[in-house]
Parts: structure tokens; sequence; C-alpha cells
């Protein structure tokens, strides 16, 4: 097996908006190129950094607050990919992330809830998952167990 080459912390800046997160996903996976992640890998790291940044486009810049900034910088170590996901939107409420619990998937199709799975996602993918208000700042900090040497 080739040892995988390392990998410089970075960081990701871009505004609140669907079309740039979704170039703040293209940017992060691009950095993350010297891991040289498998597919599945890869597929961990945008659909948890995706769901954590749409919450940020759909909550806490919702559209009553405007657009605002989001920093995503990630660090690379042996248990993992860390990312801490910054921006100066509206607060969790009650001062914490959601639970995450799984949607009851039972019943008929169409009385299934369209959204809600997002924080499913990010608690079942993610390790160490930390919410914190600090200032006018939220931080969300997580671990993706990929990229591991």
């Amino acid at each position: 097996m080739f040892a995988k080459r390392a990998l410089e912390p970075f960081a990701v800046r871009v505004h609140s908006s669907e079309i740039a997160i979704r170039e703040a996903l293209r940017k992060v996976l691009d950095g993350l190129g010297p891991l040289d992640l498998d597919i599945e890998e890869a597929g961990t790291v945008e659909l948890v950094l995706a769901e954590a940044l749409n919450n940020i486009v759909e909550h806490a810049y919702a559209p009553q607050q405007g657009v605002g900034p989001v920093l995503i910088r990630c660090l690379h170590k042996k248990n993992g990919l860390h990312f801490r996901i910054e921006d100066r939107g509206v607060a969790m409420p009650e001062g914490h992330a959601p639970l995450g619990v799984a949607a009851d998937l039972t019943g008929d199709f169409m009385d299934l809830p369209e959204g809600g799975f997002g924080w499913f996602i990010i608690q079942d993918l993610a390790k160490d998952v930390k919410y914190q208000r600090v200032g006018n700042a939220n931080l969300l900090n997580l671990r993706l167990a990929v990229g591991i040497h």
C-alpha cells in the first residue's frame, strides 16, 4: 500500500448561498487531493459538509438574516480529518446542536418528512461533533475518520 502524502492545514472562505456552498465543497475536496481519498471517503466528506453548510444557509443565515461569511478549516491528523466550520449567523436553538435522531420512515410514502435528516447524517458519519456559540460566532467542530494514516 502506498503512503498517502501529507496534507497541510487549509481553510476555505465563502459567503452563505447555495451556489457558494457548492463552490466551498469543491474547494475542500480539491484541498484534500494530496490524501488521494477513495470515492467512499470523499463522498463522506462531501455529504457531511454539505449537510452542515446547507444548515448554515437555511437556518443561521435565513432569508431575514441575509448573506454572511462561512469559514471552513481543515486539519489532517492521524485519526482523520478535523473540520471547524464557523459562521456569524443566528445561534442554534437553546444553544446546542440537535440530537440527530433518525426520522421515522414507517407509514405512507407521501407522509414522510421532506427534511430533518441532516443532523442524523452528521452525527452518524462524523465523530467528536461539538457545537458552541462563542461571542457572535457559531463554531461546529467535527472529525471524519477518513484519510487515516
